[in-house]
């Protein structure tokens, strides 16, 4: 499942994928992964996204 919510947060702050990996120490591989879908990011990584993007857990990472 895609994570829109993700992406659009990342752009609302004009970070590039390449800027937002390299804020929480990943790939922008990985990045793209976890918005496209490819890639169930671990609990420290979900974490390390929101207090970048200033987002909750349930914000970006809650499936309805």
């Amino acid at each position: 499942m895609k994570n829109l919510r993700l992406k659009a947060a990342r752009a609302s702050l004009d970070f590039s994928q390449q800027e937002l990996a390299d804020r929480v120490g990943v790939s922008r591989q990985t990045i793209s992964a976890i918005e496209k879908g490819d890639y169930n990011p671990t609990i420290n990584l979900c974490i390390a996204i929101c207090k970048v993007l200033g987002k909750t857990l349930d914000e970006l990472f809650w499936i309805e």
